[in-house]
């Protein structure tokens, strides 16, 4: 696993969902749900890079390439929140959360805090699901565990 690799996709995706939601933002579009799915894209593109960028570099392993791919898009994730929560602060803080939250299905009204742990906890999950997806793609060709390797038994 490459940490660099790791980073620079995180921040991939962080720049991609950072530009989404401020495009969001300046159309008056954040109270519509289901295009905040769309963030789904840019976490599939950075965690799909990343595991393509491990198997050109010859590194293997399903657990070794799933942890690379769950740790890109938690990157991405952390940043992320620590990004939104100074953006919440800067456009009015409990004010702005409470205009926002309305489109989530938090409950009540949240603090920053509460609000930023539903996301992470919203990340999290979404990062286990694209993780584990992917790699059921990829599985095959990053790890061949149905076949026999060692020259024992291939001679025929």
């Amino acid at each position: 696993m490459k940490i660099s690799r790791v980073i620079i996709n995180g921040i991939i995706i962080f720049i991609g969902i950072a530009l989404f939601f401020l495009l969001m933002e300046i159309l008056n579009l954040t109270d519509h749900v289901y295009l905040r799915l769309f963030n789904f894209v840019f976490v599939l593109y950075g965690v799909n890079l990343t595991i393509k960028q491990n198997y050109k570099d010859h590194i293997n392993g399903y657990l070794t390439n799933l942890s690379s791919a769950f740790l890109t898009a938690f990157v991405s994730l952390v940043i992320g929140i620590f990004s939104f929560i100074a953006y919440a602060n800067y456009k009015g803080g409990e004010v702005y959360i409470d205009e926002h939250a309305k489109g989530y299905i938090f409950g009540g009204d949240p603090s920053i805090p509460q609000f930023a742990m539903g996301l992470l906890l919203e990340g999290m999950a979404a990062s286990v699901i694209v993780s584990f997806t992917l790699m059921q793609i990829w599985k095959n060709k990053i790890e061949r565990i149905d076949t026999v390797d060692d020259l024992a038994h291939n001679e025929h």
